[in-house]
């Protein structure tokens, strides 16, 4: 069956969403983190698209953004292709790293806009990673509060308020307000514990990590892409957990 057509947005506005492919992890330290954004800066000079705020999880990006003379779509390609040659690379690893279709919704009107821009800065209250949106280090907020550097703030703040000072309060307030707001149908999960883990390894029959290591090659790749299925678990994680070396874990599909 042929893919829906994506709606086009009257404005250029959208909310998007960039998932690592079966939900697995796409950042496994801050450096890969900080490279992500690094690599939004450069192509969205390039592709003359602006960024009204972002929020980086363990497996997947928020993005709202605009497109103005490069359509958004090969924007994000230009993004996620440069990001996944450098990943590849820096672990040893080939393939895909994100879902081959990135999740997108138009955004048309003020309210809805200010609701995905909420929705992105409280992506990681709501999945219980920190107690308030200034906790969040990986997403946009500070740069409305300090320093704009890869974020265009102008647009969202002028929406509250003309004199900066008063928009920048009013917004702070409007960001940490309780919602029942769902955009683009993700539902978030918080990581799993490593006893978690080891709790599933136990029902599954291993109550020692040892008795995996001893397992016949095939059967040990079963178990552990059963593991990689589990929402919340990491690559890191797992080689932590089981001792096996992260590329091995990795390569198993």
């Amino acid at each position: 069956m042929p893919r829906r057509p994506r709606r086009k947005s009257c404005n250029g506005i959208y909310h998007i969403m960039l998932r690592g492919i079966n939900r697995q992890v796409i950042f496994e330290d801050d450096v890969d983190k900080f490279r992500l954004l690094e690599t939004i800066k450069r192509f969205k000079d390039i592709s003359k698209i602006k960024i009204f705020s972002y929020c980086l999880m363990d497996n997947h990006v928020h993005l709202l953004v605009k497109e103005t003379e490069e359509p958004v779509s090969r924007a994000i390609q230009r993004v996620s292709a440069s990001y996944v040659f450098w990943y590849n690379a820096k672990y040893d690893r080939c393939g895909h790293l994100f879902q081959d279709r990135y999740k997108s919704e138009s955004v048309e009107t003020v309210r809805y806009f200010l609701t995905v821009l909420r929705y992105i800065h409280q992506n990681p209250v709501k999945a219980g990673l920190a107690d308030n949106v200034f906790e969040c280090k990986w997403t946009s907020i500070h740069e409305y509060i300090h320093q704009s550097d890869l974020v265009d703030i102008d647009f969202a703040l002028n929406l509250f308020s003309p004199d900066r000072g008063k928009a920048i309060q009013l917004f702070s307030e409007f960001m940490q307000k309780s919602n029942d707001d769902h955009c683009l149908d993700n539902v978030e999960k918080i990581k799993m514990s490593d006893s978690e883990v080891i709790s599933h390894l136990e029902k599954l029959g291993f109550p020692n990590t040892s008795a995996l290591q001893q397992m016949e090659k095939e059967q040990r790749n079963q178990l552990i892409l059963q593991l990689k299925g589990l929402n919340g678990v990491t690559i890191r994680q797992l080689s932590r957990i089981t001792g096996i070396s992260k590329s091995v874990i990795d390569r198993i599909h």
